[in-house]
């Protein structure tokens, strides 16, 4: 139990409320996984659209549509878990992830593929700002270092674990069992949470009785659109129980009586969940919650985000920075980007509350953040495709497995670095991160063809590792120190935001440098020589992106003061 008479930001975090922290950030480092894990399995689930393998390009969308929720949607939840709380947010983004994660597993063609991954992309999403703003509730500045840096060091841990998670489940069943493992995983960590809230000094969520007209409308919902999308043989070859699956006109699963039975039951739900008294999802609270929060300047900003990745993610780096799109993509992510400026500054309660990064360290948590985005993607994507091209020429699980030596590092240098949070300012912490990451780039620019059979490859692995580590718990420390306590959520948001972003914009713009030193090569190099001098002008461009973000780090955090401010109220929990 705290101490009532406790100074504000002094009392203990409760065991339970610890708990609660960690499941936050398993289901975290569990969506974030969820980015890649598509990687290994993209040719089977091609193949089962009907897709053909050497046509790679028409399954862009399907890594796509998971950023795009991903990060389109980042700020709008934020704000959302501003306003009606954060274990809220938390359950409606793992139920919205397990949904999807249904969805996805059950796809039969491109479309609905495509949104279970968009669906998965914003409950995954939502679960970032929620966590960070949950660890600003719950601790005081000067003790937010190490629960930040686990949470940051857990979310970019699971992004890299993804591909060897997905080629795990792959060894022993198909595609669809790794979404099925990912709708298990949600429904226990949603139940879990809400078992955290209902102890003493966690968040209250009363528990009640399921509304059962609700419940019975959602499981023959999930049972004739599970009979619509399987279509079980033994159904299918009845001449009487056949004919719901006989469609109106052309094809299509839902223009079936049993897809219309599964449409009109959704609908019912969703009726019944508006105008009961005590609904299983409270809608009318939730559309609230969205109108308060500014859905209009939500959609504007969505739209301005929506340009930036799909001119980025959908490109090809082998020929272009962007896709051949993209200057459309762009200029239409500008012009939603000017009319969200013209609304915030008229909306009575904007997205982003005026002033709310006013604060040099706030807004320069975004630019830094942005610069860490790009360079951390190096290590995440070069550093296996080095090692595929070297020394594991058939083997993409052992090129993926060279990066663990780097996600060693990166949790203990998180951990460091959350600890020197309480002694030492946030610019320098993450200055020294930065500068460790740039020495470990330049090791590894230095790599030879046979030099990850060695032993000294794992030096620059281990020093960037650690840098990268040391850097993440600071620059949300910096974030949250500078901003108040009611638009912590959207302010996290738009610091994930500003690194997927980075990251996005990096990875393409390090690339096509690469490919540049690739052609300009001699010819007298071999082929793998040449591959080896690509990369290094990834390793080097990736270094200066880390040199960058120090520099900044240091001039514009010098007014953090992440060392001895007090936190905000507890956990919010709105309806």
């Amino acid at each position: 139990m705290s101490d009532p008479g406790a100074p504000p930001g002094t009392q203990p975090v409760s065991r339970t409320a610890s708990v609660l922290l960690s499941l936050a950030a398993v289901a975290v480092a569990f969506a974030a996984a969820d980015t890649y894990v598509v990687v290994l399995a993209l040719p089977n689930m091609m193949t089962s659209v009907g897709i053909p393998i050497d046509q790679l390009q028409r399954a862009a969308p399907i890594v796509s549509g998971f950023l795009l929720g991903y990060v389109a949607m980042l700020p709008l939840i934020g704000r959302i878990a501003d306003l009606r709380g954060r274990v809220p947010v938390l359950l409606m983004s793992l139920v919205v992830f397990s949904i999807g994660s249904l969805v996805t597993a059950s796809s039969y063609d491109m479309t609905s593929m495509v949104g279970g991954r968009f669906m998965q992309g914003v409950g995954g999403g939502g679960l970032v700002p929620a966590t960070l703003a949950l660890v600003a509730d719950l601790y005081p500045a000067h003790r937010r270092g190490v629960p930040l840096g686990i949470v940051s060091a857990v979310q970019e841990i699971g992004s890299v674990l993804g591909p060897l998670f997905g080629a795990a489940v792959l060894a022993v069943a198909s595609w669809r069992a790794i979404f099925l493992v990912n709708l298990a995983v949600g429904a226990v960590l949603a139940v879990a949470i809400r078992s955290r809230t209902s102890v003493d000094q966690a968040p209250r969520i009363s528990w009640r009785l399921p509304d059962p007209v609700g419940l019975l409308l959602a499981a023959l919902a999930l049972a004739a659109g599970a009979v619509a999308v399987i279509r079980p043989a033994s159904m299918m070859r009845d001449l009487t129980v056949g004919e719901i699956f006989v469609p109106y006109a052309d094809h299509g699963r839902w223009w079936t009586p049993i897809g219309t039975a599964t449409l009109v039951l959704v609908l019912a739900l969703l009726a019944r969940c508006w105008f009961a008294r005590r609904p299983l999802v409270d809608l009318r609270g939730w559309f609230a919650s969205l109108r308060e929060a500014d859905l209009l300047g939500a959609v504007l900003l969505a739209l301005t985000l929506a340009g930036v990745i799909l001119a980025f993610a959908t490109a090809d780096p082998q020929v272009e920075v962007f896709s051949a799109q993209g200057e459309w993509f762009l200029a239409g992510s500008l012009i939603a980007g000017l009319l969200f400026v013209v609304h915030a500054r008229g909306a009575e309660a904007p997205l982003i509350p005026r002033r709310a990064l006013h604060a040099v360290p706030a807004w320069g948590a975004l630019l830094v953040s942005f610069f860490v985005g790009a360079a951390l993607i190096a290590a995440l994507i070069d550093i296996p495709l080095f090692a595929r091209t070297t020394t594991y020429l058939d083997s993409q699980l052992q090129a993926a497995l060279v990066l663990v030596r780097f996600l060693i590092a990166l949790p203990v240098g998180a951990v460091i670095g959350g600890f020197l949070t309480r002694r030492l300012p946030a610019g320098v912490i993450t200055a020294a991160g930065m500068v460790l990451a740039a020495v470990g780039f330049l090791l590894m620019a230095q790599w030879g063809e046979h030099s990850l059979t060695t032993a000294g490859a794992n030096v620059p692995l281990f020093v960037g590792g650690l840098g990268f580590g040391l850097a993440l718990a600071p620059v949300n420390a910096a974030l949250l120190a500078s901003t108040a306590d009611d638009v912590h959520g959207v302010a996290s948001a738009l610091v994930v935001v500003a690194r997927m972003v980075g990251m996005l914009v990096g990875i393409s713009a390090l690339t096509t440098i690469g490919l540049r030193r690739f052609y300009d090569a001699p010819a007298s190099l071999t082929a793998v020589q040449r591959a080896i001098t690509q990369e290094h002008a990834v390793f080097q461009g990736a270094a200066v992106c880390a040199l960058i973000a120090g520099v900044l780090a240091l001039v514009l955090f010098a007014r953090a003061d992440t060392r001895e401010l007090d936190t905000g109220a507890l956990l919010r929990t709105g309806g």
